[in-house]
């Protein structure tokens, strides 16, 4: 199964492709897409989307896991973050990708165990689980643990599945 998590931003979209067989999971491939900064916000979730259309078809994913709006310091900034969002499930849904989401505190907890990690944690955990040579950038690190949250959710979900049978 190939899962591809997004970690939206309008200024840097993470993306993070993470193949899983037989319970081992395998980095793919992770990024950022990044728009030019001075674009206006159209041009800017135009620019994601294209990019997030492209990435899609490249990689094939069978489904997609979507960093919720859990926080944000203004209202103008969950906003902009909901603008973002909404694009990426555009161009998810397009593609016909099953879309699974997760909250910052359920993705910490799945990769991390402890819901109140930072940044530095969830890196490191993504890096370690998938034996990246690096952590990578912060947004494609939010992406892969993402990924990986969906994994454990889905890999839970058919044992709870195959138990009732």
């Amino acid at each position: 199964m190939r899962i591809i998590g997004i970690d939206p931003g309008s200024r840097i979209c993470g993306y993070g492709i993470v193949d899983e067989d037989a319970g081992s999971c395998t980095h793919v491939d992770c990024g950022g897409i990044i728009p030019k900064k001075s674009a206006p916000l159209g041009q800017r979730l135009d620019y994601i989307y294209m990019k997030l259309k492209e990435i899609i078809a490249e990689y094939r994913p069978d489904a997609a896991a979507v960093e919720t709006v859990f926080f944000a310091a203004n209202v103008k900034s969950a906003i902009v973050l909901g603008q973002s969002r909404g694009v990426a499930l555009l161009a998810l849904a397009h593609a016909g990708l099953p879309i699974h989401e997760y909250s910052p505190t359920q993705i910490k907890k799945a990769v991390v165990g402890f819901g109140r990690a930072d940044k530095n944690q969830v890196a490191a955990m993504a890096q370690s689980l998938l034996g990246l040579p690096e952590p990578a950038m912060a947004d494609a690190s939010d992406a892969l643990a993402c990924a990986l949250c969906h994994l454990s959710s889905y890999r839970f979900l058919q044992q709870v599945e195959a138990s009732r049978q």
